[in-house]
């Protein structure tokens, strides 16, 4: 019997519903038919609600009397009957919902030929509309209002029409002022995704050109909401592709500030403001501003208790991951690590709910966080485990990420003392880096470094520890090389192996001396 559980529709729909989603489909649907189908409807949502993963076999055997056609059609019905019981219980927590409705209202009043009232529920949507700044709703509500004055007569026309043309040219101007900065966000976020920092001047220089050739001239003179919060978020992602971390904070703080500017907003676009706090945090760890990293937590964590965030599974799912992520980097900066290692166990019995909902970036980046907790604890077998799931995942995400996680794992072999993989292992590392453009002069270096020193007695090898340390450490203040540094933290781990003292050790001296300065 094959399970195709990640391809259901369906299947991942009943999954995501809360408990009072439930139950309030289960009264939606007998309250809104008495027909004897339904009834098969409900028994098909109880069967694929006990299911742990998709099996249509299973359901057609519990299904007496129904064929795999007639199955396909139910389930068709369900997923719809589902949605609507939904719209129904959410319109009240969704601006767009209720502006939606009342379009729908708009419309069948002027099918049923009541143009005024129909005129009427239109400019009540519009308000909202413009209220909340949901300008991508206002052209569908113009446009009825435009058919409605256009061919019968309301008495209102020569009144209107100039005040319609000029509301729609302006609708028209700020949609496309906001999907050209929207798109420019997009576009960079996903260049980030795909590759992660600029390797070198090359990488930095298309990105370069491509925010030039997207930005409009005039970005800066917009005062509209969804105008700035894009421009916003393009700078964010262009400063953290160039690894200007203080730019990247800069942005990041003005994106917060937007929403913090007016609160309803983080009602509206609640989504948006906790992929800002995110943003801000990784800005402040790449700074390594503990004191308002922690303020910045404190926030998220806030916010997620928060009655608007637990009613949500999605943005539960967001500040849980968000959350994760942050209490990690906080052990990072702290050289706390095996504290962070015993986070692990709580956070992926969590993702074993979201499975059907975390995706794979994320993943990725959780992943080879749980690694680093591990080699800075000095459990290395385990960081080997952490890794593999990054190295061998058929994925084409973040290719930064996966040549890292590779110089990581040897890394962790070298620690293990596992000579007799090292060779191997050096050169078929070294190859993916020069594949993917991502030999710098530290992973030069470190390459250099393991060939020496492997077939070193201890009292020799430290003479090369020195050397590889010595050789690196001016490389901290090269924008390009700093990649290796935000990744591996190769220096810390140096400096402890000089000193013979472990990782977190050195790393929570230095925060100690950085306080003091």
């Amino acid at each position: 019997m094959m399970s195709n559980r990640s391809v259901d529709s369906l299947f991942m729909l009943i999954k995501s519903l809360e408990k009072a989603e439930k139950r309030h489909f289960k009264l939606y649907i007998h309250r809104s038919s008495a027909r004897s189908g339904e009834l098969k409807v409900v028994r098909l949502f109880d069967l694929i609600d006990r299911q742990k993963s998709y099996h249509e076999d299973a359901l057609l055997k519990r299904m007496t009397g129904v064929t795999k056609s007639q199955l396909a059609n139910l389930k068709t019905h369900l997923y719809r009957e589902i949605l609507a019981s939904l719209r129904l219980l959410k319109r009240a927590d969704s601006i767009d919902l209720e502006i939606n409705e009342l379009f729908d209202y708009a419309h069948i009043l002027y099918k049923k030929g009541l143009f005024l009232p129909s005129l009427r529920m239109l400019e009540r949507a519009k308000e909202l509309a413009r209220t909340y700044d949901k300008i991508n709703i206002l052209p569908q509500l113009l446009s009825l209002e435009k058919r409605i004055e256009g061919l019968h007569i309301t008495r209102q026309v020569e009144f209107r029409s100039e005040e319609i043309v000029r509301e729609s040219t302006e609708v028209t101007e700020r949609l496309h002022r906001v999907s050209q900065l929207s798109n420019l966000s997009l576009k960079l976020f996903s260049w980030f995704v795909q590759n992660g920092h600029a390797r070198d001047r090359s990488d930095e220089s298309a990105v370069r050109a491509y925010l030039q050739e997207h930005l409009p001239a005039d970005a800066w003179t917009y005062t509209g909401f969804y105008e700035r919060l894009y421009l916003y978020q393009s700078l964010s992602w262009y400063a953290f592709i160039r690894q200007d971390f203080l730019q990247y904070y800069r942005y990041a703080r003005k994106w917060v500030e937007l929403f913090q500017e007016d609160p309803d907003r983080i009602r509206i676009e609640t989504g948006h403001y906790i992929k800002g706090l995110h943003t801000l945090l990784n800005a402040q760890f790449d700074l390594r501003h503990l004191l308002a990293f922690r303020q910045t937590i404190r926030q998220l964590e806030k916010l997620s208790q928060s009655k608007r965030i637990q009613a949500n599974e999605n943005f539960r799912m967001q500040c849980f991951l968000y959350l994760s992520t942050a209490r990690i980097n906080g052990h990072f900066m702290e050289g706390s690590f095996a504290a962070g290692m015993k986070r692990i166990p709580a956070i992926e019995a969590e993702l074993q709910g979201l499975a059907l909902f975390t995706d794979a970036h994320r993943l990725l980046v959780l992943n080879y966080k749980f690694a680093m907790l591990c080699f800075g604890s000095g459990d290395y077998s385990r960081c080997i485990d952490y890794l593999r799931k990054i190295i061998d995942a058929p994925t084409h995400l973040r290719y930064d990420l996966q040549c890292y996680a590779r110089l990581l794992h040897l890394l962790a072999h070298y620690e293990l003392g596992n000579d007799e993989l090292m060779d191997s292992l050096t050169k078929s590392t070294y190859r993916f880096l020069a594949k993917m453009k991502n030999l710098t002069a530290i992973e030069v270096a470190m390459f250099r470094f393991l060939r020496r020193s492997l077939p070193l007695s201890p009292r020799k090898l430290k003479p090369e520890l020195e050397k590889f340390l010595e050789e690196i450490r001016h490389l901290e203040r090269d924008r390009f090389q700093t990649r290796a540094f935000a990744y591996l933290d190769i220096i810390s781990w140096l400096e402890s192996k000089v000193q013979g003292r472990p990782m977190a050790a050195v790393i929570t001296d230095k925060l100690r001396l950085n306080k003091r300065a």
